[in-house]
């Protein structure tokens, strides 16, 4: 297969030809590969934000969200089954601070809202934002370099444009059937 095992030695992976074992290997998903590193490594030694997702307690999944807000925005899906986001966004949201107004009561007052946990973000991959922590981290991925848990403040965040604050208007402002008028691609799923 090629694979050598050390820089120095440089033999082969083994000492017997593999006939490309590992090109039949089968590929392994996101949270696959994320189980089996951890299972690998001992958890506890890993920053949370390395860890696998279904190891996390409720602080460090809360902690994961970068406050981007960008999962606030209103989408649309055409008949294509395309997702396009718009700048609108729920109107519980403090567009200065990134956050719920009413987190705690958000789907009593949004019933559409969700809240995001192992279950709903297998099934909703297709719409959260490219950038989002919980995605990435689902699908073996890093955090991103500008995250606040990375980076110890949000300012790298802003500079990169990840917050929608000073992009978005609120829902309150925006007839339903007018939300095509602000369709965006300044984030995509």
């Amino acid at each position: 297969c090629g694979l050598k095992t050390s820089s120095r030695g440089g033999r082969d992976c083994c000492r017997r030809p593999c006939k490309g074992r590992l090109a039949k290997q089968k590929v392994l998903s996101g949270l696959e590969m994320t189980r089996r590193v951890g299972a690998m490594t001992d958890n506890k030694d890993l920053p949370f934000w390395e860890r696998p997702l279904e190891t996390l307690n409720r602080t460090e999944w809360e902690a994961l969200c970068d406050g981007c807000a960008r999962c606030c925005q209103k989408k649309l899906q055409d008949e294509d089954g395309e997702l396009w986001y718009t700048r609108v966004v729920c109107r519980l949201l403090d567009q200065q601070a990134c956050s719920c107004t009413a987190y705690g009561n958000r789907q009593v007052l949004v019933p559409d809202c969700l809240v995001l946990d192992m279950d709903v973000l297998a099934k909703s991959l297709d719409w959260i934002p490219g950038t989002c922590a919980y995605k990435l981290r689902y699908q073996g991925k890093p955090l991103p370099s500008w995250h606040p848990l990375l980076t110890g403040s949000s300012e790298a965040m802003q500079e990169q444009g990840i917050k929608v604050t000073g992009r978005v208007l609120s829902e309150e402002y925006v007839h339903e059937d007018g939300l095509e008028e602000h369709v965006i691609r300044w984030v995509t799923p």
